[in-house]
């Protein structure tokens, strides 16, 4: 059985010095409980025994030769010795100081005070006020040593010619007596040297008013509590902020843990090998807390690797037997297990070390304007797990095996990839459940480690800039993974705070995973999680999702003005993100869409376009719909905003994929607003699959020509497909042998065409703001009007005019006339009169075989026509027609 040692510490207030709050003296007595797990009892016993402690270790021979211990004083010896080990402490040398003042059971005074230097502790006691007895004898400190760890206690032995680890409660118990020296009246001094690398350790002493070795005839001088007088070395009360593990020039390392409703919080670090705490430090609430805030610092860790922590109390349910808990700022995360990879064997734990300077020389902010962004959204696992990528098995599925696939993204004409979410989540439920919001997931780095993963995400980030791509996370802040197993594994935050970190239990689900983030320790932890992302990653934005719970208030209704959002959005490191709210839910796999507070700085993910291009593909929607869509979503943005705020899809990885998405359409898929083109499923039809075809051309084309920001979704440019399934256990890794087929050969084509076309027409494509009303021009069958809300009208065509002003004067290039033919039926364009030397080139036509259905104008095989000449379309069909100038 463990039970405390009991460390008697007075403070009252503490002073900054160095690394760490340390206390100074004070006439009130406070405490500070020590837990360790070697040690089974700890009582005071007579004056002849002193202080004796009892329980069960391992024996280690010379463990304190080893571990290099040499004590000192600055007193008389109270026994010769040949080679004596005293000397007197040099006060010159600059050492940190910890001072502590006792009160004594018969009215007198003890301070103590601890420098410290490297492994060097300088210790001085003075007793102080003490009864006229006291004075008339020669008096004696009695001290002794306590280490305690896994397995074993240190104790010094009376004669000083010897160092070693006694077995506590053998018959022959040994402490160090020093002589106390007057100084002056009423006042006695002794000084010790200790050096010793294994800190923390306990410091315990008493006082006899006699020269007797074994306290005969005389007085033992016990504190106020009738204990020994015990101080901590190399502990410390630490500091509350920042929160998680700090490192200090000096090597101190600082512990802190917000819990407001624990009532006792208990340290335990762990070292290289051992599944249980190799040592746990019960924090003192007087001394250790501050608010809600528990903290302490530790002056070395070398000893150990990992830690987390073990929170009690009534209100969290966590009474006594509680797991460690991991540290909900621990920035690598590490497993008990042996090889860090089972789930299931035990907790996951923080890791102390400091991590490994990066070396960010030549990385460049990217800074690309956001109207200029074709984003790729992938999942890093996925994207080049499978053995297809070619990859060596240590960095597929990596964030080092993205980095080997640059050319792809540069081929596509990507500038921005969006990475599902990355930070550590349950691997059942998925990357949307995390239990961490400050560390990459471990299986993401090469080895399958949190230092790794650390490593190589950076070094991705920094090879992505380096290609001009900037990198955009997915995030979700608005709950954590679920179940019983998550708290079981201690990584859940509810055994630390339950009541602060979650909202209230629902009953009817008994479900309680969802963050409070109307509490302002969990919007701190947010934005503190998203300035780590900038700050040491680099990261250039994030995709919220679940963003609309953010402006959920107590009362369940929404909040005009939600404080989080509002302080991401002016946050002085945020603020030069990119901020994109996403209202899709992935616990119930649907969109809560609210018109989202955004002060001018947030982007949206725009699931408005989603649904109304497919409603339009599949023979559904109004035209008046898909022309909102397609001149960026004015209905949404043009609050102060602008088309560059829209984040446009017609894919996501929750969902269908785009082959998926023309080939399924059953009942279980109504949420979809799929058409599988006359089809469920695979099939040989050879015209089933040409429409097929044509609507997967139509989709990136609309995607494309649209107002706002394309956003691809990965696998969909080689026409992977996941049967027809939208769950996440369902999905497929990326088939790189598919890129070989002749589907992903157009396919990639002509997304790299579509974004080279933006490119090139930025002024009608790539625009901040809104097309000007009389630069675009819509007509129907025959230039006649678009018949806008008549369900059955599937034909739209408009004109973009370019405005001069916009463009270089000496350009070439004209306006763009586009045609959407969505009906099962042929249609019959007429194309508008072309400006005077200018005609008209068709650069796409989807209905036409690869590789003929787009073209570049300069491609002298470009079909070319004058004005109010007809067009006529195929079913299902969409082409674009560029005027210029005919040589």
């Amino acid at each position: 059985m463990m039970a405390n040692v009991l460390l008697s510490v007075t403070m009252n207030t503490f002073s900054q010095n160095g690394a760490g709050m340390y206390p100074i003296s004070t006439n009130r007595e406070r405490h500070c409980h020590w837990k360790g797990s070697a040690f089974n009892e700890m009582k005071s016993s007579s004056l002849r025994s002193g202080t004796c402690i009892k329980g069960k270790v391992a024996p280690i021979g010379n463990a304190l030769e080893r571990h290099g211990l040499r004590v000192c004083s600055a007193s008389q010896r109270i026994d010769a010795h040949t080679e004596p080990d005293l000397h007197v402490t040099n006060k010159n040398e600059e050492l940190k100081r910890r001072s502590y003042r006792f009160q004594t059971e018969n009215g007198g005074v003890v301070n103590v005070s601890i420098g410290a230097k490297e492994f060097t502790y300088a210790v001085h006691v003075e007793v102080l006020n003490m009864p006229s007895w006291f004075n008339e004898h020669n008096s004696v400190l009695r001290w002794q040593m306590l280490r305690s760890d896994s397995s074993w206690s240190i104790k010094i032995d009376s004669q000083f010619s010897a160092f070693n680890a006694r077995q506590l409660g053998s018959e022959t118990d040994h402490s160090s007596d020093i002589l106390l020296t007057q100084t002056s009246p009423g006042r006695h001094t002794s000084e010790l040297e200790i050096n010793y690398s294994e800190v923390p350790f306990c410091l315990s002493f008493l006082i006899y008013s006699s020269f007797s070795s074994d306290g005969a005839n005389g007085r033992v001088v016990r504190t106020a509590r009738k204990t020994s007088f015990r101080v901590p070395v190399g502990f410390a009360p630490g500091n509350p902020m920042p929160l998680g593990v700090s490192f200090c020039d000096d090597g101190v390392v600082n512990f802190s843990l917000f819990s407001r409703n624990a009532e006792r919080v208990v340290l335990c670090l762990f070292d290289d090998q051992s599944k249980k705490p190799s040592l746990e430090i019960d924090l003192d609430p007087c001394v250790h807390r501050t608010g809600d805030i528990w903290h302490a610092s530790l002056e070395n860790v070398r000893n150990y690797i990992r830690y987390g922590y073990r929170c009690d109390g009534d209100l969290l349910h966590n009474k006594g037997g509680s797991p460690v808990f991991l540290d909900p700022y621990a920035k690598v995360i590490r497993n008990l297990s042996p090889d860090d990879s089972d789930f299931s064997l035990s907790n996951f734990l923080g890791h102390i070390q400091k991590a490994t300077a990066f070396d960010w020389s030549g990385d460049v902010r990217l800074c690309l304007p956001t109207e200029k962004l074709v984003v790729y959204r992938l999942n890093v696992g996925k994207f080049t797990g499978d053995e297809s990528s070619t990859l060596s098995e240590d960095i597929a599925g990596t964030f080092s095996g993205i980095v080997e696939k640059i050319h792809h993204f540069k081929n596509l004409g990507v500038n921005a990839i969006l990475l599902e979410p990355i930070f550590s989540f349950d691997e059942k439920q998925g990357p949307y459940f995390p239990y961490n919001f400050f560390a990459p997931m471990n299986m993401y780095g090469p080895k399958g480690k949190g230092e790794s993963a650390t490593t190589s995400m950076k070094e991705m980030v920094k090879s992505l800039h380096a290609n001009g791509i900037e990198i955009l996370l997915e995030v979700v802040f608005t709950h954590t993974a679920e179940g019983s197993e998550m708290a079981n594994q201690g990584i859940s935050f509810q055994g630390i705070d339950k009541l602060s970190y979650y909202v209230e239990e629902d009953k009817r689900s008994g479900a309680n995973t969802s963050l409070n983030c109307n509490i302002s320790v969990v919007q701190k932890m947010i934005i503190d999680s998203l300035r780590h992302w900038v700050i040491d990653f680099h990261i250039d934005g994030f995709c919220f999702v679940n963003a609309s719970y953010f402006t959920q208030c107590s009362s369940k209704h929404h909040s005009s003005r939600p404080p989080l959002i509002e302080s991401i959005a002016f946050d002085p490191v945020l603020s030069n993100t990119k901020l994109i709210a996403d209202f899709w839910s992935p616990r119930d796999m649907s969109y809560h869409e609210i018109d989202f507070p955004h002060w001018k700085r947030w982007s949206e993910i725009n699931s408005k376009f989603c649904k109304d291009a497919r409603n339009f593909l599949r023979g559904e929607g109004l035209l008046s719909d898909l022309a909102t869509r397609l001149c960026g979503s004015g209905d949404v943005f043009s609050d102060s905003r602008g088309p560059a705020c829209s984040f446009n899809f017609v894919t996501r990885n929750s969902g269908l994929s785009l082959v998926d998405l023309v080939s399924f359409s059953g009942s279980k898929l109504s949420s979809e607003s799929s058409w599988n083109c006359g089809v469920e499923g695979p099939t040989s039809d050879s015209a089933i699959l040409g429409t097929r075809l044509k609507q997967i051309r139509n989709f990136l084309f609309l995607l494309f020509v649209s107002l706002g920001v394309p956003v691809l979704n990965m696998g969909d440019e080689c026409g992977l497909s996941n049967g027809g399934s939208t769950l996440y256990r369902d999905r497929c890794p990326f088939d790189w042998a598919y890129l070989e087929t002749s589907f992903a050969l157009q396919v990639t084509q002509f997304i790299s065409f579509l974004s080279s076309l933006r490119d090139r027409r930025s002024d009608l494509f790539q625009r901040s703001t809104f097309h000007k009303v009389q630069n675009i021009q819509w007509r129907g069958l025959d230039l006649s009007e678009p018949k806008w809300e008549d369900p059955s009208s599937k034909f739209l065509a408009l004109t973009l005019k370019a405005d001069k002003d916009e463009k270089q004067p000496d350009s070439d290039e004209g306006d763009m006339f586009i045609v959407f033919n969505g009906s099962d039926v042929p249609s019959t364009a007429v194309l508008p009169e072309a400006p005077e030397r200018y005609m008209w080139f068709r650069l796409v036509d989807t209905g036409c075989p690869f590789p003929g259905f787009f073209s570049n104008s300069d491609d002298p095989d470009c079909s070319h026509f004058s004005g109010l000449e007809s067009y006529e379309l195929k079913p299902h069909t969409f082409s674009l027609f560029e005027a210029k100038e005919s040589s």
